[in-house]
């Protein structure tokens, strides 16, 4: 068996135990266009190619790639050797299903995947991930909470959140030195809160929590006027963390 590699980011899944656990939240039925990012050794990849009997995976690491083409390529298995940081998923829908996205995501690329994932949205039915475990609690963080921020209002605004089960670092070789847990990301079919311009409504989150601790009149200088704030009605005083996704809507679109 391949050793993780550390620029990789790579904690393989080997606890039976978790694994299954993972498989029946999955759910995976035959004629569904399952897509695994990061297979790794296949730990995820066997059951639900047993239960789906077709699947594609996306690995970057030519070695583990080679290595699942070896053990699943006569089994229903589409590999894909390629970055999921630059991958195209719509290139992958066809016949008018949308994707059920799933994986144990390394931990030095989850965030910046989240968002391009977000971006191809349209062609996605429901994600299942494993994540760190704050970065879970940040995903389903609501306003007022120490973990909510830019990440949880971005992924709320386009996607319903589940915060699932907990999994131990032992679960894993090597080990990570943190928790993991399971996470559910169903993109809506119609935005509850849709901003006029995403954009600007993505431009004015990041800057509000660029400087979390600054009020929203300091944070957005410049960007936010005081009758902006006014139409929106939303008090410059508060603190970024205080706003919910609809009250960022109604700010960008003010």
């Amino acid at each position: 068996m391949q050793p993780a590699r550390k620029r990789f980011g790579q904690n393989f899944l080997q606890s039976p135990g978790v694994i299954s656990r993972i498989v029946a939240t999955l759910a995976p039925l035959p004629g569904q266009a399952l897509v695994e990012i990061g297979p790794g050794h296949g730990a995820l990849t066997g059951p639900v190619l047993e239960a789906a009997g077709t699947l594609t995976a996306i690995e970057l690491d030519r070695d583990l790639a080679g290595e699942l083409q070896q053990r699943f390529g006569g089994a229903g298995l589409t590999l894909i050797g390629a970055d999921a940081l630059r991958f195209d998923f719509a290139a992958l829908v066809g016949e008018g299903r949308r994707l059920r996205v799933f994986g144990n995501l390394p931990y030095n690329i989850s965030t910046p995947l989240l968002f391009h994932l977000l971006a191809q949205r349209a062609v996605i039915a429901d994600m299942l991930f494993m994540l760190q475990r704050e970065v879970v609690d940040r995903l389903a963080a609501g306003p007022g909470e120490a973990d909510y921020g830019r990440l949880g209002v971005m992924v709320q605004y386009a996607c319903a959140v589940e915060a699932l089960f907990v999994v131990p670092p032992g679960a894993f070789w090597p080990a990570p030195k943190v928790q993991s847990r399971i996470v559910q990301l169903t993109p809506y079919a119609t935005l509850p809160h849709p901003a006029a311009d995403e954009r600007r409504f993505a431009n004015i989150v990041q800057r509000a929590f660029a400087q979390r601790r600054k009020t929203l009149r300091n944070s957005l200088a410049g960007v936010v006027s005081a009758e902006q704030f006014a139409a929106a009605g939303i008090d410059p005083g508060r603190r970024p963390e205080t706003l919910s996704v609809a009250e960022f809507v109604r700010l960008a679109d003010a």
